[in-house]
């Protein structure tokens, strides 16, 4: 017989709907063995929830990340900590290699020979260079070139980190502490609010939102595995983001919410996954962020209230202090 016209054993078939099934289900990156119901994928602040181990220490530092995404406070005080450590580590070379190798100034004017060495490594570091404390020894000089060296790449270093700080398009994109289901035309809606905080605009907005859930793998299998469900908006994109914007999910037959309640959610742990993308019209490149809801995060029962202050003036007044503002409203 021909191999060709042979038909598939009832194993083999077994195995390519498992595999259709497989390729079939929904995953947004964060598989579904994470069945931890105490812990949540996407923190507060838009990072994940995600701790890596065994990595290499270069990785784990990963610098050039951490001097670019952290706060301006802590990234001036690490540019003033090692401006210090290295002036601290030269005034100690210097010091070693002879402070009487540096002439110009006497060592009482400056309160003793280390200082005389500190001031002369600021000045060769910056390549200032007043000229008043020069090298008087060859181990000096070369001390001094090899410093001068250093000193142009650490600024050129931190030159471009300050320039890309200044450059990283941010979405300054406000979300509401909580969401709320509320009354939604003739049903009901889990809802959320956005603003943007500054005056740049934001173009053609789009957002998507997914539910994690922890369910049985399926009817004849109880083993717990995490699932996700892409929850369709009333409207997930805008072209224009000038003032608040609430995001609706209808709860309608076909949502993965129908008919779930708030001890339905608590029980299956369940997150409200979202991102947004969209073009910052000052930079005109794509920003992103992301946030989380958590299902002890919902408010049932309640709706959002106008961010407008309802004074007739010619332009619109948004106050968003009043993002978070909710009144209770009878569920459908």
């Amino acid at each position: 017989m021909n191999p060709s016209n042979r038909r598939p054993s009832t194993q083999s078939s077994a195995n390519s709907q498992l595999v259709e099934q497989e390729e079939r289900r929904a995953d947004i990156g964060f598989g579904t063995k994470i069945t931890d119901s105490h812990s949540r994928l996407v923190n507060k602040d838009g990072t994940f929830n995600i701790v890596r181990v065994n990595g290499t220490l270069w990785d784990r530092l990963n610098i050039y990340n951490r001097l670019i995404v952290m706060g301006w406070v802590p990234f001036f005080s690490w540019l003033l900590t090692g401006y210090l450590l290295a002036n601290t580590l030269f005034a100690g070379i210097y010091m070693l290699a002879g402070s009487d190798t540096l002439i110009g100034v006497d060592d009482r004017v400056l309160n003793g020979p280390f200082w005389k060495c500190f001031f002369f490594s600021s000045q060769t570091l910056t390549t200032v260079g007043y000229g008043h404390i020069s090298p008087n020894s060859f181990l000096t000089s070369c001390i001094a070139a090899f410093e001068s060296m250093l000193g142009l790449l650490a600024f050129a270093l931190a030159t471009g980190l300050l320039y890309a700080r200044f450059s990283r398009p941010i979405a300054h994109t406000r979300f509401s502490k909580n969401a709320v289901m509320a009354p939604y035309l003739d049903v009901n809606g889990w809802m959320f609010r956005i603003i943007n905080t500054r005056d740049n605009q934001l173009i053609n907005l789009q957002v998507s939102v997914s539910l994690s859930r922890i369910e049985p793998k399926s009817q004849s299998d109880s083993t717990l595995t995490r699932k996700y469900y892409g929850l369709s908006l009333e409207r997930n994109k805008v072209n224009f983001f000038p003032t608040n914007w609430t995001l609706v999910h209808p709860i309608t037959s076909e949502s993965p919410l129908f008919g779930c309640t708030p001890q339905d959610l608590e029980a299956s742990d369940a997150e409200f996954l979202v991102s947004i993308q969209a073009t910052d019209d000052t930079f005109a490149q794509a920003v992103h962020t992301r946030y989380s809801y958590r299902y002890d995060e919902i408010l049932w029962g309640y709706k959002f209230q106008p961010m407008f202050d309802g004074t007739q003036t010619s332009t619109v007044t948004l106050d968003l202090d009043r993002l978070d503002d909710v009144v209770e409203a009878e569920l459908n």
